[in-house]
């Protein structure tokens, strides 16, 4: 990795020949500014104002502009020459623990690489002894053009170094936090605390840019001619009104998605099994007194067909007294609601049909003393 400063760490009386190297890198996709009826390429030119002319960047320099206008031109040279001992070196003042740092005033972070073998020895005795008293180290450095405040820590073998706002630039928090009254209730908080839990934690390596990821899928199909894929619908908001409401769905979301039952599922359960054991039993008796009715039925059945073949030898009259006799027989078996009354009006259905086989008179003269019995 090409370092981008060097310099040394002064650390007392010790001093620690150091490259600095960035330790971060940006994959953000770049666009270029084009002329949309042409796409040519649309460039900043920089122009001298007094010459009117384009000039290259050997000819560009620094200066700083005074309230009134004037230009005073600083040089390299005078940077290297500022009366401070940061300008060069990564003066370490002081060490404290980490969790010291206000992680807002946290910036880049460079890998600070040893400057040939004669750096080896001390850089391992500051890894060290930064490890064994689990502390960071503060310190002061320059760079382009200001002088800079850092943190200094171990990763892995290597020394880190955060560039760090000074304290004054971090802003103070007024009028960020709502203004209004807000209670909280225990009720609330149980729910947040669970839904936090049921997250979980990630491995910060599973997550990756999906944005550039899908840009890149978009240029790729612009490239090859075809439509870029389309955006998925997206999900249908609404303003929350119930905070409880959408904590607990928050929450179950979240067990669901990972595959864990959700919470008082067993005491949801048990009582929906209890009320669905009474219709199952009923429907078991209902099936046993319709088996019993078929039963009853099929035992009928060869009395009607008898009494079907002795009336088709009869008169076209008795055909009709038969026919009666049978459908008023199959609409008492039918209306009877239970296994005594079908089994009582098989019976008297036997008897019928035996009455009826000699001729269609026998049929009607036994009809008469049958309904004064019942009577």
């Amino acid at each position: 990795m090409r370092s981008i400063w060097n310099g040394a760490i002064s650390f007392g009386l010790v001093s620690i020949p150091i490259k600095l190297v960035n330790a971060t890198e940006s994959h953000a996709i770049s666009f270029r500014q084009i002329h949309t009826e042409d796409n040519g390429r649309i460039r900043f030119r920089k122009v001298c104002e007094l010459e009117e002319r384009e000039v290259g960047q050997a000819e560009i320099g620094k200066a700083y502009e005074d309230a009134d206008g004037t230009i005073i031109p600083i040089t390299d040279e005078d940077l290297s020459h500022l009366p401070i001992p940061t300008a060069r070196t990564i003066e370490i003042v002081a060490f404290v623990p980490g969790d010291r740092i206000d992680p807002l005033q946290m910036g880049s972070a460079y890998y600070l690489a040893a400057g040939g073998a004669p750096a080896a020895k001390p850089y391992a005795l500051l890894r060290e002894a930064l490890k064994r008293s689990d502390k960071v180290a503060v310190a002061k450095f320059a760079l382009r053009g200001r002088e800079r405040l850092g943190m200094l820590r171990v990763v892995g073998e290597a020394i880190v170094m955060h560039g760090l706002l000074w304290p004054d630039e971090v802003r103070t928090p007024e009028g960020v936090a709502p203004d209004t009254d807000v209670t909280i209730r225990d009720k609330e908080l149980d729910l947040a605390d669970a839904l936090m839990d049921t997250l979980g934690e990630v491995d910060l390596d599973d997550l990756h840019d999906e944005y550039r990821e899908a840009l890149e899928e978009v240029i790729a199909a612009k490239a090859a001619g075809e439509a870029p894929p389309e955006a998925p619908a997206p999900a249908a908001g609404g303003q929350v009104l119930d905070l409880m409401a959408a904590l607990e769905n928050s929450v179950r979301a979240a067990r669901e998605s990972r595959g864990a039952p959700a919470a008082g599922g067993e005491a949801e359960v048990r009582p929906l099994s209890r009320g669905r054991t009474a219709p199952k039993e009923t429907g078991g008796k209902k099936s046993t007194s319709t088996a019993r009715k078929t039963a009853a039925a099929k035992k009928a059945a060869p009395a009607r067909k008898s009494t079907s073949k002795a009336t088709t030898k009869a008169t076209s009259g008795t055909k009709k007294a038969a026919t009666s006799k049978t459908t008023t027989s199959k609409s008492a078996t039918a209306k009877s609601g239970t296994s005594g009354n079908t089994a009582r009006s098989t019976a008297a259905t036997k008897k019928a049909t035996a009455a009826k086989a000699p001729t269609a008179k026998a049929t009607t003269a036994k009809k008469t003393p049958s309904r004064k019995r019942s009577a």
